[in-house]
């Protein structure tokens, strides 16, 4: 605990005081010398859903180690994620991928130079699993503490798998919570071009996959399915959003639900894979085509992606042929680094770091929206 003595000399008396300054001011003097530190090892956190990530990152884009712990085999039994179950699984699992993740890093609690956590968006309980564990280290060790956004980390996962990127660039930005266009001009100046006005495409895929009885997660399983499969159905999405940059998936996913109950119903067979096929090409061709459309108007030839849903094959597929014919730069980010992990959120810290955003202190709670 930092101490600073004031003398005060009244008449003949001196007085001695000491001051002791908060954790916060502390923090604002390390926080401010990071900026100027040739190397900066991060220790971030991430717990906004189902998977137990802690990482440690150097430099925002050198990733020393990435332990991630998944729930997927525990929540697949219910068809999607409980958010108490999360939570509970967090508990019990943060304090040993704390030390796994260390160990693979090669270093100490005091090599790091500052705790990040992902504060939203996300599951609020499995979140504060998370915040808290954070607070509790950052303070033990007396080191800074960053607050990160679910999204930007999602957008810095492609700093890690493409050292050369930098901003500015277009990010489609796709997963279970999120569907959107954004302008990246720098690091944190971002412009919101585009978004789902019901359903996020990740969400679409999960209940599509539910209704043609896959297992969770249904992103991976339908894309799994539709290799099989031929695109031959006739599906399609709302045509009122055709000329601007936002989407809409909650009308194909009911047409899919209306097209296997009514094929149930008849006591017909229904091919599981054109279904998926037929389902993907259409919701692919929608995400591509404004994505595309995005960087021309935006004016600018790089074209990111970020998001679990940045992972299905045919999208990726599309992007790429597209941005080819364009003339576009197209960056993803590796497989392990399109789902949650704690890497993407060590990457996002850092550049706040130089930004000098960011800087939390112990009253740092959990939110389930954050603003992009």
């Amino acid at each position: 605990m930092q101490k600073c003595a004031i003398y005060l000399f009244f008449g003949n008396i001196c007085g001695i005081f000491i001051v002791v300054k908060s954790y916060f001011e502390r923090m604002k003097e390390k926080y401010e010398a990071l900026r100027h530190k040739k190397d900066v090892l991060i220790l971030s956190i991430e717990s906004s859903c189902d998977e137990t990530s802690i990482a440690v990152v150097k430099n925002g884009r050198e990733v020393l180690s990435n332990i991630v712990a998944s729930q997927i085999e525990i929540h697949r039994r219910f068809g999607g994620v409980v958010p108490e179950v999360a939570s509970r699984n967090h508990i019990t699992a943060i304090s040993n991928i704390l030390d796994e993740a260390l160990v693979a890093a090669g270093i100490t609690k005091e090599d790091i130079d500052a705790i990040a956590v992902t504060y939203g968006a996300g599951l609020v309980g499995a979140l504060l699993v998370g915040v808290n564990f954070a607070k509790a280290l950052a303070y033990s060790l007396d080191k800074p503490l960053i607050a990160v956004s679910h999204v930007h980390g999602h957008i810095s996962a492609n700093y890690i798998s493409h050292p050369v990127l930098t901003p500015p660039f277009v990010c489609l930005m796709v997963s279970g919570g999120h569907t959107v266009l954004l302008k990246v001009s720098d690091y944190y100046d971002m412009t919101l071009l585009g978004t789902t006005v019901d359903d996020a495409v990740g969400e679409a895929f999960d209940k599509v996959a539910r209704v043609l009885g896959l297992p969770y997660p249904g992103g991976p399983e339908i894309d799994k399915l539709a290799k099989n499969g031929k695109p031959s159905i006739k599906f399609s999405v709302s045509s009122s959003l055709k000329n601007s940059l936002n989407f809409s998936f909650s009308g194909i996913k009911t047409a899919v639900v209306n097209f296997v109950h009514n094929k149930t119903q008849k006591g017909e067979k229904i091919n599981k894979a054109d279904i998926a096929a037929s389902f993907q090409e259409c919701v692919t061709d929608e995400l591509s085509g404004k994505a595309i459309r995005a960087c021309k108007e935006s004016g600018l030839n790089k074209l990111v992606v970020a998001g679990g849903v940045g992972a299905n094959y045919r999208l990726k597929e599309k992007l790429f042929e597209a941005c080819q014919n364009e003339g576009i730069e197209f960056f993803n980010p590796v497989l392990k680094y399109c789902t949650d992990n704690a890497a993407m959120i060590g990457s996002a810290a850092f550049y706040m770091i130089q930004k000098g955003i960011g800087l939390a202190d112990l009253s740092l709670s959990a939110k389930p929206n954050v603003d992009l």
